[in-house]
């Protein structure tokens, strides 16, 4: 049994900022195992994912970088095109191509503790996949597959009609400040934790940029600083490098709040430069000012 199963699509992504534009492999499967990868080899890791036959190398390098990837074929991978202004909390994304949903005869057979499921596109996960790995293990979801709509190649954000089907199974919930907004109809973080909270999630996880981050558990709110990085490089898989750090260290015992704090120094560090986390554990204790070992 592994301790976290990230389940995801590897994307094909363009990012375009003011000062660069460049291709390269990302989606919340990419962004997490190569994190987690990084890190001392404490909790046990697999990746699930699903990819055109443009990204196989992509999944063959991922293989020889030392992470277990299982990945079933698809007619194409989905290929973002991440658009960021001066502001790197802005984004505007088309999508060009999409690829295949995950089926439940591909989750038949996981094994763990945790399922992160990354959704990039609302029919990514469908409820019957959730239910089945809910009756396995608990759920860890990032909620911003399910805020988006493709209308040819425009991405819109849209409302999640369907999530009073889909809460019931989840344990864990990560969203940004946007998707808040999106999610719950409200700006204020700690209203809409509480409502994603009574409709039965354990943990909520509110990001919200340089302003830190929010965590509800256990009826109680717990306040995450954002840690400044020595420059802005590339915000892209920040979420997903968040998510990565806290269900890393919540999987080895560490509290709320601990965990919010290794995340967010992971997000940090990240931050500082394109692709995804490639520091060290001690990169991470140094930016938080405190030891997780």
């Amino acid at each position: 049994m592994k301790d976290i199963c990230c389940i995801g699509h590897v994307t094909l992504d363009r990012i375009v900022t003011p000062q660069y534009s460049v291709n390269m492999a990302g989606g919340t499967s990419f962004y997490m195992a190569y994190g987690i990868n990084q890190l001392p080899p404490t909790t046990s890791f697999q990746l699930i994912t699903k990819v055109g036959k443009e990204q196989e190398g992509e999944i063959d390098k991922m293989r020889r970088a030392g992470i277990d990837v299982v990945s079933h074929e698809s007619a194409h991978s989905v290929y973002f095109e991440n658009r960021y202004d001066k502001d790197a909390n802005k984004r505007t994304q088309r999508v060009l191509a999409k690829a295949d949903p995950f089926t439940l005869d591909e989750v038949a057979s996981l094994n763990a503790k945790v399922f992160h499921l990354g959704s990039l596109l609302p029919d990514d996960f469908p409820l019957e996949v959730v239910e089945a790995l809910a009756n396995k293990g608990e759920i860890s979801i990032d909620v911003q597959g399910y805020l988006r709509e493709a209308k040819g190649e425009n991405v819109r954000a849209v409302r999640w009609n369907d999530k009073k089907k889909f809460l019931p199974y989840i344990d864990v919930i990560k969203l940004n400040e946007h998707e808040m907004v999106s999610l719950g109809g409200n700006r204020n973080p700690r209203e809409v934790a509480l409502s994603l909270a009574a409709s039965g999630v354990r943990e909520v996880i509110i990001t919200l940029g340089s302003y830190g981050s929010f965590i509800l558990a256990n009826s109680k709110f717990f306040h995450v600083p954002a840690y400044e990085p020595r420059q802005r490089v590339d915000s892209t898989g920040c979420g997903d490098t968040y998510a990565a750090g806290y269900l890393y260290l919540r999987s080895q015992g560490a509290d709320y709040l601990e965990a919010g704090k290794f995340a967010a120094a992971m997000c940090t560090l990240k931050l500082e430069h394109n692709g995804p986390f490639d520091g060290t554990i001690e990169d991470i204790e140094r930016v938080a000012g405190q030891s997780f070992r």
